[in-house]
């Protein structure tokens, strides 16, 4: 039964992005594909670089706790794991920064909010400027 669950919501969100993309209504909306890509590269490229740079700091010493506030031996997996869920401002609470970490997971949220909010800004420029 799970696995016809799983099958049913993963064809609702294909059919949803499908939707979004290939609607002929929205070949004129505000939507930038490179922009997106470049926003998708960047993105990436951040979580790669914050999870190396918390995993270089867990050598010397804890930056991430556990719920139970035990502290987690970080590999770089757990890393990526942490700057990931950080960038996308999901933040499960499993891993919790400690030290010097939690300055630079505070920069990396508000980077992944201000980055996609600049992206969305360029393409209503565009957009505006496309139609005056």
């Amino acid at each position: 039964m799970a696995t016809v669950l799983v099958g049913i919501a993963a064809l609702i969100i294909l059919v949803n992005l499908f939707y979004f993309f290939y609607n002929r209504s929205y070949r004129y909306s505000y939507f930038s594909s490179i922009l997106f890509f470049k926003l998708f590269l960047v993105l990436s490229g951040l979580t790669v670089g914050f999870g190396v740079l918390y995993y270089a700091l867990s050598m010397s010493q804890d930056v991430l706790l556990d719920s139970s506030s035990n502290p987690v031996n970080v590999d770089i997996w757990k890393a990526l794991y942490f700057s990931g869920e950080t960038i996308v401002s999901v933040g499960f609470g499993d891993y919790v920064p400690v030290g010097i970490a939690r300055l630079f997971a505070l920069l990396e949220a508000m980077m992944g909010i201000l980055l996609p909010t600049t992206y969305f800004m360029r393409s209503l420029n565009k957009n505006e400027n496309t139609e005056s």
